[in-house]
């Protein structure tokens, strides 16, 4: 597709009104225009502004990375910008997030960008990394392709049909909420992998979650370790990386798991400290 052929800023505007499912009225009235600008807009009658596009992405809830292409389309340069997380300007945001996956041991962390590739992660994540195969963690570990491959965590797994589900419906979410077309392919991809045929239950069988939460069980050389995560984002992020990151925290189920990962984490830095004296 050419330059010229790019769609311009008033049709993927009306997409991103359409995905959010509003009507010209409701955004209008949230962006302070009028319908009838806004149709204009859509159609490419009227050129918005600058603080338009900004104020109807705003509204929208677009991506950050969308938002420049917004501006692109509408003839105006991006205003976010997308410095790598290594680079000098991150300093500060490196500092912060490997605090917390220190903090967080002796039970995994792990940071994710858009399309869940591993950009970081602390040493407890061992024991979910190492149990996948190394085709599987080469030249980067991704985590929906490890935690869905069926030679990856689900070989280990117990009761991974309900964990599948969990992640599957999550991942198509945010394809439907961002439009971020490598995130649909990601999607394809894993949605398309093989189910273990003593983990798919049967149409009959499903159920919803029988804990509070969607607990991940696997065996590992340790014993069957149960866990759940959560996930945390920065606030108001200003940089298209940085609002692309999300760090995922894993907490142990049961006592058992807890009482492993802090044997495991202890054994590792008496380790450390052995080969320390040695050196």
């Amino acid at each position: 597709m050419g330059v010229d052929q790019l769609p311009g800023a008033g049709v993927l505007l009306r997409e991103w009104r359409q995905r959010r499912k509003l009507s010209q009225l409701e955004l209008a009235l949230r962006a302070d225009t009028s319908p009838r600008h806004l149709s204009c807009v859509e159609t490419g009658r009227a050129r918005p502004s600058r603080q338009m596009v900004l104020r109807l992405a705003h509204h929208l809830d677009v991506p950050l990375r969308e938002r420049n292409s917004l501006l692109m389309a509408a003839g105006y340069a991006p205003v976010y910008r997308e410095r790598p997380l290594e680079g000098e300007g991150m300093r500060a945001v490196r500092s912060a997030v490997d605090m917390l996956l220190e903090g967080h041991e002796p039970y995994p962390a792990v940071v994710v960008d858009r399309l869940w590739n591993v950009v970081r992660a602390n040493r407890a994540m061992d024991v979910l990394l190492d149990v996948a195969p190394a085709e599987l963690r080469s030249p980067a570990p991704n985590a929906m392709r490890l935690a869905l491959h069926p030679e990856g965590l689900p070989a280990h797994a117990v009761d991974y049909g309900e964990v599948r589900a969990h992640l599957l419906g999550g991942l198509a979410q945010q394809v439907r909420t961002t439009g971020d077309a490598a995130l649909g392919a990601l999607y394809d991809e894993v949605s398309a992998y093989e189910v273990p045929a003593h983990e798919a239950p049967a149409p009959s069988q499903e159920r919803g979650p029988r804990e509070a939460v969607v607990p991940m069980r696997f065996r590992t050389p340790h014993g069957e370790l149960a866990m759940f995560s959560t996930i945390a984002t920065f606030g108001a992020p200003a940089d298209v990386t940085l609002s692309e990151l999300a760090i995922e925290l894993f907490f142990p189920m049961d006592r058992p798991t807890a009482h492993v990962l802090r044997e495991r984490a202890g054994g590792q830095a008496e380790k450390e400290r052995r080969s320390c004296r040695e050196s």
